[in-house]
């Protein structure tokens, strides 16, 4: 699996068939997954950091990206970002 960097952008297809940027802000292992936290390109160059909404998604073997659908797992996740974003500040 080829690893991913802060800052790569990739597209999305959103329900409408529209494209969206989305960049990748920071990549973190939780429980032997990798994991990471995204933004959408336009948001980033337009809104302040509490405005712009961040979204969570998990890296697959082949280095998809995948939507994580467990609460659980969500939570997991969520929290062990913002630990490491309240470290880093």
């Amino acid at each position: 699996m080829e690893e991913v960097k802060i800052g790569e952008v990739f597209t999305i297809t959103d329900d409408n068939g529209e494209e969206q940027e989305m960049e990748v802000l920071a990549t973190m292992e939780v429980e032997s997954h990798t994991y990471v936290a995204v933004a959408f390109v336009e948001d980033i160059e337009t809104d302040s950091e509490e405005d712009m909404d961040i979204f969570f998604l998990k890296v697959e073997e082949e280095g998809d990206f995948t939507p994580i659908l467990s609460d659980d797992e969500f939570d997991k996740v969520s929290k062990a970002f913002e630990t490491n974003f309240d470290e880093e500040a």
